[in-house]
């Protein structure tokens, strides 16, 4: 049975600005190299055999901190897990997509949930085919890993965002992803070093939810 545990990416300054990312490729602040850092020396409580990361350079760097953390080398990259494309709506704040999308108006260009799905979720079973019996960090995005979480166990913490830094853990047993927990206990202590409006960085987020 192969554990993958995953991880959303630290702050952004476009999250702490509220502003939706999607697949612009925005780095981390040093708020979000400290939040990596601490999840990382949280998760080296743990032995890991391998860490996977969206080649998103804000998911990349997490991954490269926490690997440093956990004694690993440097992170493989896995396109599928890249962020959701949110189309015009990305570099938007949450008050000008409600103004120029109101609740239940398409986005032009956004991604579906279940597009994220059918790229992701078979890329995630693939790394714990190359890991079997292992246990695996995977660096992703809050899109993907709510819309992996949404396939995998509908309605779970369906009112809780997934916060930067936050760890979510799955086993891949005959062939499919089961959660073992969102915001999985190891990582409860990485919350410290959060920022105080993290319910509001992800807007399109915080509108999908269900």
């Amino acid at each position: 049975m192969t554990e993958l545990y995953l991880v959303r990416h630290g702050e952004t300054d476009w999250n702490r600005e509220h502003r939706i990312q999607g697949s612009t490729d925005i780095p981390l602040n040093d708020t979000g190299r400290g939040q990596a850092a601490t999840t990382g020396r949280l998760l080296a409580r743990r032995q890991w055999d391998a860490i996977v990361a969206s080649p998103l350079s804000r998911a990349f760097e997490t991954a490269s901190l926490i690997a440093r953390e956990v004694g690993l080398g440097e992170p493989e990259i896995e396109p599928a897990i890249v962020e959701r494309n949110y189309g015009a709506a990305e570099g938007m704040t949450g008050v000008e997509i409600d103004a120029l999308y109101p609740d239940g108006t398409d986005v032009p260009g956004r991604e579906s949930r279940e597009d994220v799905v059918a790229r992701a979720l078979p890329a995630l079973i693939a790394i714990a085919d190359r890991y079997p019996g292992q246990a695996v960090i995977v660096v992703s995005h809050g899109g993907v890993i709510r819309s992996v979480l949404n396939a995998v166990q509908p309605g779970t913490s369906a009112n809780e965002l997934i916060r930067n830094g936050s760890v979510h853990s799955f086993r891949h047993v005959d062939g499919a992803l089961e959660l073992i927990a969102f915001n999985d206990p190891i990582e409860i202590e990485s919350l410290d070093c959060a920022t105080d409006e993290l319910e509001e960085q992800n807007a399109i987020e915080a509108r999908e939810l269900a």
